[in-house]
């Protein structure tokens, strides 16, 4: 363990000790340490990331929009649509004379069939019943004319219709709810909905458990409890369509992180452009891409993987009834183990070292710069797409216009704290980890001691600056000491 990562490490202990005296009853609660363990390692995967391309002299500005680009890609990808199984489009609907055209075919409907009509901009969503259809020819493919009774507002060219079927009972036994439809609904499966409709007013969306057909009838056990809901009430069953497996999605955010430190790898190289733009770049179109990618709007997965991909961010590894340790501080250790393995036992680490120490004396040795370049960046933005997921779930609401601001400045920070100098060459896992640690420690005590968190940026760059004079200030020590030697 070298002097800088000591001087850290005893500056965390001093933090704690200091908080824990102060604050006690806030600082030593099972909630917030589970919290800091879960900062610091969400944190710490980003500042193990930059730190390879501090490592190699290089720098990385994109982070904060890359964890925000990664976040708004997983919720596209694992975006959730729920559709009626017997949903037909709508091309028109004209109150006035109660019709609805519709395209395509008419799947199975006939006179005396209720349907429910949504979705459009000026006529009102309404439950309506077919009196009469007929196929017409307005073009190809083949349209479908309904006559309706019920239809109100005005004339409309959007919308869905779907049929609707009666609710014959409605129960609620303990903690089960169920209900039992008109017809035979096999098709529904667990985590399908049911949209129930009162024919006067009402609304309720309630999630399927289970079903059981029999006799031209449905048994439904709801997953949600009943409400208002009776045999007075109409039901349309909906399908979950969900865009992409987890498994997947994960895999393809972190790939998309993996291309584009590629491509940032590709231009320093290459083009022999600075890092230092093609990061500023980065940061500029990342954020562009995901405030356009959402139509600018705030996204999230809602309830939708609770029980599934939530646990990976909020879930934790219960030690006592009241404390945990988060599971992503499991990740980071992982993540730290392998950073410090390929770092400091394997020769590609060692190639990364001797080119943040003299680019061209590393290349003059046969090392090729070039591609430990390239790796670094990769390295950055991987991890990067890695703590955009974790961000993500753990929040569950993405902002595109501000979620991962400035968190490039919590890495490069956390990496100079542990001992990163940015003129390269330098750097180790475990004092980036300890250096997060402390930038999350700092912003505990901001929280805990009531100290205006308007202070949290000023907090940040004085971190920075301090971490940077410290690093020279060893050096210049260092190379007195050297000389001084070599002339004794």
């Amino acid at each position: 363990m070298n002097i800088k990562v000591l001087g850290i490490g005893i500056l965390l202990i001093v933090l704690w000790a200091v908080l824990a005296i102060a604050v006690p009853e806030s600082f030593l609660t099972g909630n917030n340490i589970e919290n800091l363990l879960r900062r610091t390692a969400m944190y710490g995967i980003l500042g193990i990331g930059v730190s390879f391309v501090i490592i190699t002299a290089g720098i990385d500005l994109s982070i904060g929009s890359m964890v925000c680009l990664s976040a708004c890609f997983l919720t596209i990808f694992l975006k959730v649509d729920y559709v009626p199984f017997d949903g037909q489009k709508v091309l028109s609907v004209n109150p006035g004379d109660s019709t609805i055209v519709i395209e395509g075919q008419s799947s199975g409907l006939k006179a005396g069939d209720t349907l429910r009509y949504y979705g459009g901009r000026r006529a009102r969503s309404a439950l309506v019943e077919v009196t009469a259809l007929e196929t017409v020819d307005y073009s190809t493919p083949k349209t479908t004319k309904l006559t309706v009774q019920g239809l109100a507002g005005n004339q409309d060219s959007r919308g869905t219709v779907a049929r609707v079927h009666a609710v014959q009972e409605a129960k609620t036994e303990g903690q089960s709810a169920t209900v039992v439809l008109a017809g035979a609904h096999g098709h529904l499966a667990a985590r399908d909905r049911i949209t129930f409709m009162h024919p006067e007013s009402g609304l309720a969306d309630l999630g399927v458990a289970a079903t059981t057909s029999s006799d031209g009838r449905t048994q439904i056990t709801l997953a949600d409890e009943l409400g208002s809901v009776t045999n007075e009430w109409f039901a349309m069953p909906v399908e979950r369509r969900q865009r992409m497996p987890v498994p997947a999605a994960l895999v393809l955010v972190v790939c998309i992180g993996l291309a584009l430190g590629f491509f940032h790898g590709l231009l320093v190289t290459q083009l022999k452009l600075q890092p230092f733009v093609v990061t500023l770049w980065g940061l500029l179109f990342y954020r562009g891409i995901s405030r356009w990618s959402v139509d600018d709007q705030t996204v999230g997965m809602g309830n939708e993987y609770d029980a599934s991909l939530a646990p990976l961010a909020s879930g934790k590894f219960a030690i006592t009834a009241d404390f945990g340790i988060p599971y992503p501080f499991f990740i980071l250790i992982a993540v730290a183990v392998l950073a410090a393995i390929f770092l400091n036992r394997t020769i590609y680490g060692r190639y990364m070292l001797a080119l943040g120490r003299n680019e061209e004396a590393a290349r003059l040795s046969g090392i090729n710069t070039t591609k430990m370049t390239i790796v670094a960046y990769v390295i950055c933005t991987s991890l990067a797409a890695l703590g955009g997921i974790l961000f993500a779930i753990d929040s569950n609401s993405v902002a595109p216009s501000s979620f991962g601001n400035f968190f490039e400045l919590y890495a490069i920070a956390a990496a100079v704290l542990g001992g990163c100098s940015l003129r390269g060459g330098e750097g180790g896992i475990l004092g980036v980890v300890i250096g997060t640690a402390v930038m999350q420690t700092l912003y505990n005590l901001i929280v805990l001691m009531k100290i205006s968190d308007t202070l949290e940026f000023a907090i940040i760059g004085a971190v920075i600056l301090i971490g940077v004079v410290a690093d020279e200030v060893l050096k210049r020590v260092v190379a007195q000491r050297r000389q001084a030697a070599s002339s004794g």
